[in-house]
């Protein structure tokens, strides 16, 4: 019994360490990224956002989505100008009207275990998970975003 509970101390001790850990790009964003996205958004697939949105079909039909491969990149669709985009592809849809997940949360992990680890370090990375875009946000939810470096 006490053996038991001294495992459960332990397990509860690292879970924590774990969860007070700062997310950052370097060290725990770019490799989900890299390991579950460069082949579609990174530089040598993807166009720039403006080259994709004036060829957008032609980039679609190949599999490819805008380049996001850089931490500069990612601020763009979290931030601004496309604020939210990120979000709203990841997203598990858990908190959605109609419980659809992104277009994008399927490739997060192989397994829906894997997709939720992944989500759940998305989401600390961000700070204020939002769908919403540019003209809904309000100045206090952007402020929420951390997305540290």
């Amino acid at each position: 019994m006490k053996k038991s509970l001294f495992s459960i101390v332990v397990l509860f001790a690292f879970v924590n360490i774990a969860l007070s850990e700062e997310i950052t790009y370097r060290k725990h964003i770019k490799p989900i990224f890299d390991a579950k996205c460069l082949s579609c958004h990174g530089s040598d697939s993807a166009p720039e956002y403006y080259a994709f949105k004036e060829e957008k079909e032609k980039w679609m039909s190949k599999g490819v989505g805008m380049r996001m491969d850089t931490y500069s990149h990612l601020i763009f669709y979290t931030a601004w100008p496309d604020t939210g985009a990120l979000m709203r592809r990841l997203d598990d849809g858990k908190n959605t009207k109609d419980k659809q997940p992104g277009n994008m949360y399927k490739y997060l992990g192989s397994t829906e275990e894997e997709r939720q680890k992944n989500l759940q370090l998305f989401k600390a990375w961000v700070g204020n998970w939002t769908l919403k875009r540019w003209p809904e946000i309000t100045k206090e939810e952007l402020n929420g975003i951390k997305v540290k470096y």
